[in-house]
């Protein structure tokens, strides 16, 4: 009988908080925060550019998790950031440039993460060859097009050196055009902002009379722009078979970084990280493993769930579950966390609410004068009371009113002998 009995009252308790749960997870498509969107876009670069390749990556595995992204072209990191600041051009996040967040005019950009290094090339004919950036007045110079990255960061360096438009023409060209016009003479000089295995970059080392422009002062300029980090490239880094480059040389790198507006969903953020772990978590010259994302490198502060994420990786539920679900276990554990506690709460006082009310309807009944008949059925009905009362488990927290319970059909029981003994009696 007692095992029956715990059987049942713990259904009793499980069955409310269940529905419960269900009540909860119909709630939270109507009246908690709103899910996450499907849709999302990005801002990138050049079709040609890491960026832009970047994006086919992050989209091929977001569709697996149901996330449509939407890649748009554009100039650069300049431009992409004019775009995340008005919330009308329907971009959500973009590539960004170390080195370019002075062009942001608002306070209302976060970072992500950065993604890895992006190295500063620059080629320049050796008939005159210079020595460093102080070298280039007066010369014809690629450093890309307006509101690109490369443009940004190329007039920053050069400014520094007393490099201006006034003592150099500055021309917009940029990629396989600048390879071009460098190849038939009509620059003198090239800045990239471009990975390793950039085709243009690996063009340039083999054009016979063009030569890398390494930094050797990188040390100081790390010091006075803090976006910059010191890269060496070894002899023969890029190929042992070519030895390309022939010798050693100092670069310096911005990092690529992911920059979103601070009303960014944060339900896509551990999805957008998970994949940009998978896209650039792996070893690459001037990268260690598992380097990136990472958030140093940054600009713009980091995003608050972004930095919970670099702290202790996904939320639990995102290492298990497919992110339709853990977002949606996300959205409704508040109510839950409400609505599960007082539906066990009140489970558990309906029960005891249930007996007071038979102990009530008894003691209203003596207030009729019944008959010693009727006193003996009152009984009889009290001491089943009690027996249910004695059979009712509930939690210690309970315990009290479980107690007040069985003293009350105590004190109607006395009631009722009392009226039953005195209905007996001869006046």
């Amino acid at each position: 009988m007692k095992r029956r009995w715990a059987w049942k009252d713990q259904l009793a308790v499980v069955g409310p908080a269940t529905i419960a749960i269900i009540i909860a997870f119909i709630v939270a498509f109507q009246w908690v925060k709103p899910a996450p969107p499907n849709r999302a876009v990005i801002a990138t670069g050049r079709t040609d550019g890491a960026y832009y390749r970047s994006a086919q990556q992050y989209r091929e595995r977001l569709a697996r998790e149901g996330i449509r992204l939407e890649i748009r072209e554009t100039s650069g990191s300049v431009e992409n950031i004019r775009l995340l600041e008005d919330p009308a051009s329907g971009v959500d996040l973009a590539f960004v440039q170390g080195g370019t967040g002075s062009a942001a005019k608002t306070e209302s950009l976060v970072s992500l993460a950065s993604l890895y290094f992006e190295p500063i090339w620059v080629f320049s004919r050796t008939a005159p060859g210079p020595t460093d950036l102080r070298a280039l007045r007066g010369r014809r110079l690629a450093v890309g097009p307006d509101g690109s990255g490369t443009r940004a960061v190329a007039l920053t360096l050069l400014a520094a050196n007393g490099i201006t438009e006034t003592t150099a023409r500055l021309l917009p060209l940029t990629g396989t055009d600048a390879v071009h016009a460098l190849r038939r003479g009509a620059v003198d000089t090239v800045f990239l902002v471009a990975g390793p295995g950039s085709p243009a970059v690996k063009e340039l080392l083999r054009i016979p009379g063009i030569e890398l422009l390494g930094f050797p002062r990188a040390d100081a300029y790390t010091k006075h722009f803090p976006f910059l980090t010191k890269l060496v490239l070894p002899a023969g880094g890029l190929s042992l078979q070519d030895n390309l480059p022939p010798r050693e040389s100092f670069l310096l790198a911005p990092a690529a970084t992911l920059v979103v507006r601070t009303d960014f969903h944060p339900a896509l953020v551990d999805l957008i990280l998970v994949v940009t772990a998978a896209v650039h978590g792996r070893r690459g010259l001037f990268e260690a493993p598992q380097q990136f994302p990472s958030a140093d490198y940054l600009e713009f502060p980091l995003m608050h769930e972004a930095e919970r994420y670099h702290k202790s990786g996904p939320p639990f539920l995102a290492r298990y579950l497919p992110f339709w679900a853990a977002t949606l276990v996300d959205r409704v554990k508040v109510p839950l966390a409400r609505l599960v506690p007082q539906a066990y709460r009140w489970r558990i006082r309906s029960k005891i609410i249930k007996r007071y009310r038979d102990v009530v309807e008894a003691d209203q009944a003596l207030a009729r004068r019944p008959s010693p008949a009727e006193c003996v059925e009152l009984l009889t009905r009290l001491d089943q009371i009690e027996e249910d009362v004695r059979s009712l488990r509930v939690p210690l927290g309970y315990a009290d009113a479980h107690y007040h319970l069985r003293m009350h059909v105590d004190l109607v029981r006395r009631r009722v002998q009392e009226m039953s003994q005195a209905r007996a009696t001869p006046s």
